[in-house]
């Protein structure tokens, strides 16, 4: 008989039903040469007669094993299998999983190209038991290409993530040679034996392809070993596991991939066991923390720096056994987006809770500053709400209590609150009802708070189909409104009684309600059916549900609701806009206009509106927005909603298109309808065609990008220097360029203007808005944003300290932080008054004219402001990556910029402490610098464009065209890309 290629050992315990989908996946295999071996750990359910079956069945292909008594765990019986396989490969299967039908071929070709000794493919996990039987690719990222290292030490995330042992196949010789076998007795031995075979393997290969389906069961009576997380024995398992691979990596050397597993360690395995702390008694707490902390101790700080702050939180707080902090800090680990601490603020800086700031290390680890807690307005948190008290009467009304964290204390006796407790049916689009709060008070600890529910009068469920309802709190601060979920944590719902509900089917249907918690700790209330007659009822309707003809009226239903998903598409509204909205008559003066993708009021869009309505023009004025509510947008025209239905049709019928950035990109503009394209910057970086990404796109993406290009029918320049990069970037035609300066900037122009004739240099309203004393000087610091290799906008960091800079600068300066506005910035409270965050303001242009001095890098900022002929720093700490790394610019900064030119945050403050001494010798590059890259801004820019397109009196102007690329946003998206719909990628780099 010949050798097989691959043994496929099936280990089974008391698992019958399962067991021969599991084997007939081995057999259907499109690799022929494989032998199944089915090694029973001692069932007592009649699994092992099932696989004497299947042996019997294929006596040629499986055989039957069992051990003679049940060993507890997956180890021994896969040993066993290895001891008595014949393949020259080896694999794993459990009983209640399956192969991909390839999986055998692909994992025994790249072995033999490669020589591997070891090789792994993609693992899928399905929740059998949902709705739509969910699947997810476990860590896709490793999976994304064929590769083949040499040592694991090249590919760390392979031994901290992939610790499975069955989407591998093993060479049987080399698990022979290096003495690989399951450790038996312990819980958890795949993460053991997959870091031994990784460590051993002189070769590992992994393939792009799905090999393995692991089903998961979440509604199973009996919990599989890693779901029984409640018992304290399975984390004990754990923990030993993670001292002998520490061993190994000890033993080995391989201190850099310790630190890799303690980074995980602290992301996943601590985190799986912490979220059931909440639900488990004190006794269980102490034992699992001295357990927990024996083994934390022993992880590098650097591990702790390398986690979110909250899992580090959790860290530091189990150590200390904290439970009064910890347990609300679990509920934010659970709930990412909730704040379940009411914070501190000390020495500028917020912290999770006021103990443990005694250290260093302590302070460290509690700081929540970034995370901008302090600086979001109420509505904007998800505040956690304790359940304090639960009693019932026992026959329908429900009688609860709880605590509200109040942020910093921000919310004052003195605050108007009001709130509502709200009954929602967990499936969408059901029924939902109110019950009004009983109390609701600011304490000293939270937002105190009571309520009844009458639920057997007031609740009318249908009693089938929603027996789930979850609870929320809907609260009221002072007219800004934030809903809450309420978390059971410490309070027994095990005297809850049933109560008695009306569903709207009769109560033959369903007849109780009893209180319960969700997965995420929250309370929520089950329909049931309690009585004899309600119990026939659910049962018989239970029944019909599954019926073909239930069938039929659920996937008609499935249909109706696709239906109208359907509807609100990209496809369908592109469709629409195409085919209906676009045969509309276009009407005369409609105007629609828009800035930054409508994210702001703001740029040369604002000051053309704002022209015309200066002028008296009869036009039909709509601006679009993005985001849910218009914020900071003109009352007196039509706001619409980026890519809604009134935006496109808006669009569609358009008189006019103004806007510095690019409507969405799919979108045909219409002969009739006159696109002006603002643009919204002169050039630095290199833009469209010019950029390396773009000259390797395919010929019909490139085509794609000229089309929306070519929209435009005029193009806004400022100077010649844009005909020679954005123009000629963008391939516009000469006619489409129009030499007026940029609408935006006559404010700038006028402020210079005035200044150089004598006039005092005017503040305006929003210095005092600001807060600003009028005898300091004003500072903007604006960066431009910064992208990843693949175009993505990467998170901004500060790269100097603004608490130095407050306690150096702040008796004389104020320094203004406006991010690009693809960026956040968070400023700790230490700075207040001396470093301001404006980046939320829409209009740059209003914080130039406030601003006596700007700080940026390689913001096309540096040329608008230059027209006010104020001093310039030029804080380009990443010159030589931003340069040569990222996608280049159109001429070296270094030589043109007209003021120091800076690398370090030293450098920064030394000139900022001579700022207006050095000034003087700056100011002739400064205005050389402003006549270079904007000649054309003579302060009448949008007059011209108002007289010429909308009625008024100004002679005629040259003309111009199509672009969307951008000078401080992300590159206009290639049409084609998954972002066209919408307009811009990232909005889309």
């Amino acid at each position: 008989m010949p050798v097989p290629d691959v043994s496929v050992v099936v280990i089974v315990y008391n698992d019958a039903d399962r067991l021969t989908t599991a084997v007939q996946s081995v057999l259907d295999q499109t690799l022929r040469g494989i032998e199944v071996l089915i090694v029973d750990d001692c069932s007592t359910d009649g699994s092992f007669a099932v696989a004497q079956q299947l042996a019997s069945a294929h006596p040629d292909r499986v055989r039957a094993l069992q051990l003679p008594e049940n060993s507890g765990g997956c180890g021994a019986p896969r040993n066993h299998g290895v001891e008595h396989a014949d393949g020259t490969y080896v694999m794993f299967l459990d009983s209640d999983d399956v192969l991909e039908p390839n999986a055998c071929r692909n994992m025994l070709e790249a072995a033999e190209r490669t020589g591997a000794d070891l090789v792994s493919g993609m693992c899928v996990r399905v929740n059998v038991d949902s709705r739509n039987k969910k699947s997810t690719e476990w860590y896709p990222w490793l999976y994304d290409r064929t590769r083949t290292i040499e040592s694991i030490s090249e590919l760390p995330d392979l031994l901290v993530f992939d610790t499975l042992s069955t989407n591998k196949c093993y060479r049987r010789e080399f698990l022979l040679e290096a003495g690989l076998k399951f450790p038996v007795g312990i819980h958890y031995e795949d993460l053991l034996f997959s870091a031994q075979a990784y460590v051993a393997a002189r070769r590992i290969t992994l393939i792009p392809n799905r090999v393995y389906f692991w089903n998961v069961f979440e509604k199973a009576a009996t919990k599989s070993i890693s779901n029984r997380r409640h018992e304290i024995a399975n984390f004990a398992h754990r923990m030993e596991i993670h001292r002998r691979v520490d061993e190994l990596l000890e033993q080995k050397g391989l201190d850099d991939l310790k630190l890799h597993k303690d980074v995980k360690f602290l992301k996943h395995d601590l985190v799986l066991h912490l979220r059931d702390l909440p639900l488990l008694d004190e006794d269980y707490r102490h034992e699992f923390a001295e357990m927990a902390n024996s083994y934390l101790g022993g992880i590098a700080p650097e591990a702790h720096e390398r986690v979110q702050r909250i899992q580090a939180i959790c860290a530091h707080l189990l150590a200390k056994e904290d439970w009064d902090n910890l347990m609300p800090a679990v509920d934010t680990l659970i709930n990412r987006n909730k704040l379940s601490s009411p914070l501190t603020e000390r020495d500028g800086r917020i912290y999770w809770c006021a103990e443990h700031l005694e250290d260093a290390e302590g302070r460290a680890a509690l700081d929540v500053t970034e995370a901008g807690y302090h600086s979001r307005p109420i509505s904007e948190l998800f505040l956690r709400n304790q359940l304090t008290s639960y009693e019932d009467d026992g026959r329908g009304t429900v009688r609860l209590a709880g605590q509200i964290v109040n942020p910093l204390g921000r919310i004052t006796p003195d605050t108007p609150l009001r709130g509502s407790l709200e009954l929602r049916a967990r499936r969408r689009s059901l029924q939902t009802f109110s019950f009004p709060l009983t109390s609701l008070r600011v304490a000293e600890e939270g937002l105190d708070w009571t309520a009844d529910l009458d639920l057997a009068r007031r609740l009318r469920p249908l009693g089938l189909i929603d027996a789930v309802w979850d609870l929320r709190l809907i609260l009221n601060v002072d007219g800004a409104t934030t809903r809450t979920r309420v978390t059971v944590g410490g309070v027994s719902l095990e005297r809850a009684h049933a109560l008695r509900v009306r569903p709207r089917l009769t109560r033959l249907v369903a007849d109780r309600i009893e209180p319960a918690t969700s997965k995420r700790g929250h309370l929520s209330f089950v329909l049931h059916a309690k009585g004899a007659a309600a119990r026939l009822t659910h049962r018989a309707l239970t029944q019909a549900l599954r019926s073909p003809a239930a069938d039929l009226a659920k996937t008609g239903a499935r249909k109706a609701l696709k239906a109208r998903r359907d509807m609100n598409s990209g496809a369908t509204k592109l469709r629409v806009y195409h085919e209906v909205f676009s045969k509309l008559p276009v009407r005369k003066g409609l105007v629609v206009f828009e800035s930054h993708l409508g994210k702001q009021y703001s740029d040369s869009p604002r000051a053309i509106y704002e022209e015309m309505r200066r002028q008296g023009v009869e036009f039909e004025a709509v601006w679009a927005y993005a985001g849910k509510k218009p914020e900071g947008f003109p009352k007196d025209a039509t706001l619409v909603q980026r890519w809604g239905w009134q935006y496109l049709r808006a669009l569609a019928q358009a008189e006019f298109w103004v806007d510095n950035q690019g409507f969405p990109l799919k979108l045909t503009k219409r002969p009739k309808t006159t696109y002006i394209q603002t643009w919204h910057g002169s050039a630095l970086k290199r833009m469209g065609f010019d950029e390396t990404r773009l000259k390797m796109q395919t010929r019909e993406e490139k085509a794609a990008y000229q089309e929306a290009l070519d929209r435009f029918d005029h193009f806004l320049i400022r100077s010649e220097h844009d005909v020679r990069t954005l123009a000629r970037a963008f391939r516009l035609r000469p006619e489409v360029l129009l030499r007026a300066g940029y609408p935006r900037n006559d404010a700038l122009v006028a402020a210079r203007r005035a200044e150089e004739g004598g006039a005092p240099r005017e503040r305006g309203p929003l210095a005092k808005e600001l807060g600003i004393p009028a005898d300091k000087t004003v500072l903007m610091y604006a960066p431009t944003f910064r992208a990843n290799a693949n175009g993505s906008v990467r998170g901004f960091e500060l790269p100097f300290d603004v608490e130095e800079f407050a306690r150096r600068f702040g008796d004389r300066f104020v320094l203004l932080m406006r991010s690009h506005y693809l960026n956040h910035v968070v400023l700790p409270p230490s700075v207040r008054g001396r470093v301001i965050d404006v980046t939320g303001h829409h209009d740059v242009t209003q914080l130039m004219q406030l601003a006596d001095g700007l700080i940026t890098d390689y913001s096309s900022v540096m040329f608008d402001y230059a027209l006010l002929d104020r001093p310039i720093l030029f804080f380009a700490y990443d010159y030589d990556e931003y340069v040569n790394e990222a996608r280049g610019t159109y001429f070296d900064l270094k030589e043109k910029a007209p003021g120091p030119f800076l690398r370090t945050p030293g450098e920064l403050f030394e000139a900022i402490e001579g700022f207006k001494a050095a000034d003087a010798e700056h100011r002739d590059a400064r205005r050389q610098f402003a006549a270079e890259f904007g000649e054309y801004d003579q302060g009448d820019a949008a007059r011209q464009i108002v007289d010429r397109f909308f009625g008024g009196t100004s002679a005629g102007v040259p003309a111009a065209s199509p672009v969307t690329a951008s000078v401080d946003s992300p590159t206009v998206a290639a049409a084609g890309s998954s972002a066209d719909v919408q307009g811009v990628a990232h909005e889309g780099a």
